[in-house]
């Protein structure tokens, strides 16, 4: 693969610079091609949003993380878009809440899965991954992503899947377990289904989901309670339409011929 040769003055180099990231991972078996057709449509929500960290995301990362440092067996999915984009930062989320970590693919092969768990061994060469040789099913999911692991997701009772993950989020819903899923996209099945969803970028997402953990971990376990009660994700799904809504309207009303910032 070229090396990444964008310089840092260009106005999308960070955008640019994933989508470099997305294309090393393709080659060295790390993502599925249909992991490019899903970043490209998360990238233009993104746009939509302002490619930026918004209050309801915000909320829902609050959250999510309270129930994280509340639960027995928490576990954080990890698919091939995440292992290209946040390899690192997904190791350190897991650590930060005491959460397993667990391979779970779609477009499953031994190949991937191989690939996926060298790259993560690139940060930290002990980190014990899930799902390398999964004994279970999930009820009801005929995908290769009903392939888990029996003491990783087949026994958690909160899981974090990061994004588009309609059918598994669903499947995990009926199996009584709380899910966290982070997607860009508010109207997929994965971000009506779950219990929390985060609306951001995943690159944006787990870094704050680290600060938080780790200064959350001084709460009470009643406070961190008390944010868990007191979180709606429906209203939280409304507040980012409303978002989304009001932006565009004031960008239509503004005008957006030849502006450079949007």
């Amino acid at each position: 693969m070229a090396r990444f040769m964008v310089p840092k003055s260009h106005p999308r180099y960070w955008s640019l610079y994933y989508r470099h990231r997305l294309e090393e991972a393709l080659e060295n078996g790390i993502l599925a091609k249909a992991g490019m057709i899903a970043h490209g449509r998360g990238e233009a929500f993104d746009y939509l949003i302002g490619e930026k960290t918004i209050p309801p995301a915000e909320e829902a990362m609050k959250a999510a993380v309270a129930k994280f440092l509340l639960a027995e067996h928490p576990v954080v999915s990890v698919n091939g878009n995440v292992a290209a984009l946040v390899p690192e930062e997904t190791i350190e989320l897991a650590k930060a809440l005491n959460a397993g970590l667990e391979i779970n693919l779609f477009y499953r092969s031994e190949g991937r899965v191989r690939a996926i768990a060298a790259e993560l061994r690139k940060y930290d060469p002990d980190v014990e991954l899930l799902g390398i040789n999964p004994t279970k099913r999930i009820p009801n999911l005929e995908s290769e992503r009903g392939k888990v692991d029996e003491k990783g997701i087949w026994r958690a009772d909160v899981v974090l899947v990061p994004l588009e993950d309609g059918d598994r989020t669903e499947a995990l819903v009926a199996m009584g377990k709380f899910v966290v899923t982070v997607d860009l996209n508010p109207l997929s099945r994965s971000a009506r289904m779950a219990d929390i969803t985060i609306v951001d970028n995943v690159v944006r997402a787990y870094p704050y989901m680290i600060k938080l953990a780790r200064d959350m971990k001084k709460l009470p376990k009643e406070e961190l309670e008390r944010i868990v009660r007191n979180y709606d994700n429906g209203r939280t799904l409304n507040a980012v339409l409303l978002h989304i809504r009001d932006r565009l309207t004031e960008l239509a009303e503004g005008g957006i011929w030849r502006k450079r910032e949007l």
